[in-house]
């Protein structure tokens, strides 16, 4: 018998496995890929490369560069293998026994209790109300009943695509003393953002990826904005160059250029709208309304309906009977034409089973 670390064995596994879908629309990627004057300009910079050498200037010119973007120092910047590796070691920093409590939403980012139990730490979760707007008055009063080190939230939620103004963030800030981390991984599909918050607030970090707008999910690369000495907390938690050049490289181009993304991001907004009008005539649907770039829906017959979207050949994210998601399918917004074709499939489902 092999001797692993206690609770190891208990942990869950987060499901990555795929299959060859005719159309994926189940975890909120990019269909769309990088514009044109992007790719030609992120592989003119990758036959550059110095492939013999571990990364060093590419790491410190990412972090200068986002961080002259939102008016702070590259000491206020941390980039991780996606936001989902910089949200770990944030529960890994504020971890470290039961004793620590971590406050989260629920419904929310399936990860965070996994990241709080991997972290040696108890997780809170605060449940949702009925139509998964967050009750800040009793997420405010748990953080502080359990004196929590670290309180998160995600903003727009995911799965839920519901959004906190800056307000309500701001209310939680100013009545906590614990860390507060706001996930921002969606951000853009709302141009909604907190970051201005950080100077007024040196206890909050915010988190933002390139894998969902800026279509670079395959490369794994997010960033965090924080005061400077969380920034040198969190840099204890990271291994020597534990990025990679040529992510570092493309990531930052893609930065340069984001720009040229625009367009896209409003084409994926225009087609959120489109299609949550559409789902919303579909009699027995219940459409949620999103800031994301997806669209969650409740139907009684879920997981009979994605079964049948499989044997279409199309991936949409069903929760099965996960807490506050039974009966729940989350599809993410693609081109048109992918749009149409799943709205085609489900409908002639529920009008047959109507």
């Amino acid at each position: 018998m092999l001797n692993y670390r206690d609770g190891l064995a208990d942990m869950p596994l987060y499901d990555t496995r795929e299959q060859d879908w005719n159309i994926k629309v189940n975890a909120n990627e990019s269909n769309i890929g990088l514009p044109p004057l992007v790719e030609d300009r992120v592989m003119t910079r990758l036959s550059r490369i110095a492939f013999p050498r571990y990364p060093n200037e590419e790491y410190d010119l990412l972090r200068e560069q986002i961080g002259e973007a939102y008016g702070y120092r590259r000491e206020n910047v941390i980039i991780g293998n996606g936001s989902s590796e910089i949200i770990e070691k944030v529960f890994h920093a504020f971890g470290g026994n039961q004793e620590h409590r971590i406050v989260y939403p629920s419904p929310s980012f399936s990860m965070y209790a996994i990241y709080a139990a991997a972290a040696d730490a108890t997780g809170v979760p605060v449940p949702l109300r009925p139509d998964y707007q967050l009750d800040v008055e009793a997420f405010v009063q748990q953080v502080n009943q359990s004196q929590a080190s670290l309180a998160v939230i995600c903003n727009p939620n995911n799965p839920t695509g519901q959004i906190l103004t800056a307000e309500e963030v701001e209310y939680i800030a100013s009545h906590i003393s614990c860390a507060i981390l706001v996930d921002e991984a969606y951000a853009e599909f709302c141009e909604h953002s907190v970051i201005a918050l950080l100077k007024k607030y040196p206890h909050m970090m915010v988190a933002r990826t390139f894998s969902k707008a800026y279509a670079l999910a395959s490369c794994r690369v997010g960033y965090m904005l924080a005061h400077e000495d969380v920034i040198d907390m969190l840099a204890k938690t990271y291994m020597p160059y534990h990025m990679n050049v040529p992510s570092l490289v493309i990531a930052d181009t893609v930065f340069q250029m984001r720009t040229e993304f625009e367009p896209q991001i409003q084409m994926i907004c225009a087609e959120r709208e489109r299609m949550q009008e559409r789902y919303q005539a579909l009699t027995g649907l219940t459409v949620y309304p999103s800031h994301a770039n997806f669209l969650l829906i409740h139907y009684s017959q879920a997981e009979a309906l994605n079964e049948d979207l499989i044997r279409y050949g199309i991936g949409v994210r069903s929760f099965g009977k996960a807490p506050g998601l039974e009966n729940m399918l989350r599809i993410s917004i693609g081109r048109a034409d992918q749009n149409d074709e799943v709205y085609r499939i489900i409908k002639a489902f529920v009008e047959g089973h109507s």
